[in-house]
């Protein structure tokens, strides 16, 4: 069990499977709430449906997505079972509030108090039993891709430091090196790296069951053996470059081994006007709903900031960033920091704990509150709902010095909420701004409206759990 690509992303299979039990499992609560609570009689229609079947499927669909939003479908995920529990609990008690306004502005839906509450924690409970046991057995050797990598240099290397914690490492076993006569450069570990000798490539893998071969020399010009490459593709096994593998295992685009050939010759970078008209039109859509949503925060957060700091005091705050193809604008956002944060008018990274922050301008960093503005930015079209978080044209300048392709990110237009900002944590450093460009690069290549709903839904774990605030 590997992965599949559905509108250029990679889904893991295993978690798919477990998405489909999760869901079958909410629906069976829903029956079997509905057996409990009338005594195994079929529901009377006063109010609302003769059968539970519609509203099972309602609750199985809003669980799971909610489930989904709190990150429990991450093979990477790495909060533990504690972790696992209250993202579960969480995702339960929101799934049931959006049931609950469901089915007050559809009532021919409604089931009733009862057997919703029995279906919750019904559904909660099983849930938490077969997700361990699943877990369980991803995480067994038996069910991975058993992958071989050819070449041992720094490219391949590259493997080892960047997928170290088993949970990196849920969808593929790497079976063994293999070294090249040709290869001098040797950076792996030698107890993992083997030599074919007198074996053909596809002997070698039809011995050990490897079912796929990535291609991680650093130099492979009149080196890599081409005819054997081929002899292993037309016999069933993928041949893959490691690039494409880290693009598949972490959804990131790696830097550090980045060569312009391969973003030359692999697909993506898609651009046109129906494309554009897709974007725009979601984009209008979903800003507009959750201005419908969030206009009474929007109006607290006003209120907060002028009693904390004054009715003169200013509330929104303008700064210019840059946008799609590098023409700059003015991003809005409620005023967190104190008046004079920057007073020398230079840029500065904000730090953990900053002092230039005030009381209320803490908690809307927290609750993300103070990015809400910026809906009006994209309704006017200065920005998208999803895409890279802008940056000031001074910092810009700065870290295009030292990170690759750092302009490729002004692509498309930039985003609210983004790849980079559901995968890690904030930004205060270059380093940081190093490893969130590879995420941000990887959602240039990939963008579509498919990654853009999941980036959504999973900016809620974000909102939740506080991820990466400053």
């Amino acid at each position: 069990m590997g992965t599949f690509r559905l509108f250029k992303l990679y889904l893991r299979v295993p978690f798919l499977i477990l998405a489909l039990i999760e869901f079958g499992i909410c629906v069976l609560a829903v029956f079997v709430a509905v057996y409990a609570r009338f005594d195994g009689m079929v529901l009377e229609s006063d109010g609302g449906i003769d059968s539970p079947v519609i509203s099972s499927v309602l609750f199985g669909l809003v669980m799971t997505l909610s489930m989904m939003a709190m990150g429990l479908y991450q093979s990477s995920f790495r909060g533990g079972s504690l972790g696992v529990f209250l993202r579960t609990l969480i995702g339960f008690v929101a799934g049931a509030s959006v049931l609950a306004l469901i089915f007050y502005m559809v009532p021919i839906l409604y089931l009733g108090r009862g057997v919703l509450a029995i279906s919750t924690v019904l559904a909660f409970f099983m849930v938490g039993t077969i997700r361990p046991l699943f877990l369980y057995y991803v995480d067994k050797d038996i069910i991975k891709v058993r992958v071989a990598i050819i070449g041992t240099g720094r490219r391949a290397a590259s493997i080892d430091k960047r997928l170290r914690r088993r949970s990196d490492r849920r969808g593929f076993k790497v079976i063994n090196y293999i070294r090249l006569d040709e290869e001098s450069e040797h950076e792996v570990d030698s107890d993992n790296v083997i030599s074919l000798g007198s074996k053909t490539l596809l002997e070698f893998c039809t011995e050990n069951d490897v079912e796929e071969l990535v291609v991680a020399m650093d130099d492979r010009r009149g080196k890599m053996p081409i005819d054997e490459l081929l002899e292993c593709k037309l016999s069933g096994i993928d041949v893959i470059d490691v690039l494409t593998f880290f693009e598949r295992e972490q959804g990131k685009l790696p830097l550090d081994i980045m060569k312009p050939d391969w973003l030359i010759f692999s697909d993506g970078f898609d651009q046109g006007a129906l494309r554009d008209l897709f974007k725009r039109s979601f984009d209008v859509g979903v800003s507009a709903l959750l201005l419908a949503v969030v206009w009474p925060f929007m109006l607290l957060a006003w209120l907060a900031i002028k009693i904390e700091d004054g009715w003169r005091a200013p509330v929104i705050y303008r700064q210019v960033r840059t946008g799609q193809r590098n023409i700059p604008f003015s991003v809005l956002k409620f005023r967190s920091m104190s008046v004079n944060a920057e007073k020398d008018g230079k840029a500065q990274w904000a730090s953990k704990n900053d002092s230039r922050i005030t009381r209320v301008g803490a908690f809307l960093r927290r609750t993300r509150i103070d990015e809400l503005p910026q809906i009006v930015n994209v309704l006017v079209g200065d920005m998208s709902f999803v895409g890279p978080r802008p940056e000031r044209p001074e910092i810009i300048e700065e870290l295009a010095k030292e990170i690759p392709y750092y302009h490729e990110r002004h692509r498309v237009k930039p985003g609210i909420t983004g790849w980079a900002q559901v995968c890690y944590p904030y930004g205060a450093s270059i380093n940081d701004s190093r490893h969130k460009q590879e995420f941000d690069l990887y959602y240039v290549k990939n963008h579509t409206i498919f990654l853009d709903l999941l980036i959504l839904f999973q900016t809620a774990e974000v909102v939740f759990f506080g991820k990466g605030v400053r």
